[in-house]
């Protein structure tokens, strides 16, 4: 969808089911997972406005059982951008299927940054932890390394505003750091909260998930930041959603909650 000079849109890279392994099993949109699974779908979100280029999340890249890269370029393409065309990767958190697709191994084997010519904007004590305790001896730890050796490094803290149509929050909640970014562009205003808010089917349903950091300050967090968004007119911008990631919140009734439709 688009207002003005600003696009926004989901890049979509597929859909999967998730079990206690973390194993990333594809599947369908239309079907279920398997048993004991999660049905995740993979949203980065691209924001263009007054020539920046920005991704909300990178995608899996390396993680999983495949190199996610050339969904990454074929999406950018159907915008006509190229990954060098990006000029700013905010990371909600650092998980791999949010952070992994800022870096991949080249023909050669080595280690190469996705988006040249982007800041990567990443929670400043999240990304220190990372660094302190992601050691070379794995294949995570050898991506965390070289990012940060390579890559634009920007640290967000909590109330930081790096431009100013954008805001953070460091709410915690999924991760100890877990970001929400709020953009706001006059028109049209945008609330990604990483895996706090991930998915439509979250807003009206009240838990506390296991995954979780801290699933009951996560639960507490999620209802504050729908009200947010509802009273404040933010479109809600969900990572793991598979068929609406991006969606807006109409209306309230007492007998069926929150009631939502989709942008496209």
């Amino acid at each position: 969808m688009s207002t003005k000079s600003v696009t926004a849109a989901a890049l979509y890279e597929g859909t999967y089911s998730v079990g206690l392994d973390k194993e990333f099993v594809r599947i369908d949109p239309d079907d279920p997972p398997k048993p004991r699974s999660l049905k995740l779908s993979l949203n980065p979100f691209l924001i263009k406005n007054s020539g920046q280029n920005l991704l909300i999340d990178a995608g899996p890249g390396f993680y999983g059982p495949e190199n996610h890269k050339q969904w990454m370029q074929n999406n950018l393409a159907e915008h006509n951008l190229t990954t060098e065309d990006i000029t700013d990767v905010f990371c909600s958190h650092l998980h791999s299927d949010h952070i992994g697709g800022l870096a991949n191994k080249g023909d050669d084997g080595e280690w190469e940054l996705t988006f040249l010519n982007a800041k990567v904007w990443v929670q400043q004590d999240d990304w220190e932890k990372a660094v302190a305790t992601d050691t070379k001896d794995d294949l995570r730890g050898q991506f965390i390394q070289f990012v940060n050796r390579k890559a634009d490094l920007q640290y967000l803290l909590h109330g930081d505003k790096p431009y100013p149509e954008i805001s953070v929050e460091v709410i915690g909640g999924h991760t100890k750091y877990s970001l929400a970014l709020y953009l706001d562009f006059g028109i049209d205003k945008f609330l990604m909260a990483g895996d706090v808010l991930a998915t439509q089917g979250e807003v009206n349903r009240k838990f506390a998930a296991k995954y979780d950091y801290d699933g009951k300050a996560s639960m507490k967090i999620r209802e504050h930041l729908i009200q947010k968004a509802y009273e404040e007119g933010f479109i809600i911008l969900a990572y793991h959603n598979t068929k609406t990631p991006m969606f807006r919140l109409v209306d309230y009734m007492e007998n069926k909650g929150y009631i939502i439709e989709a942008v496209e």
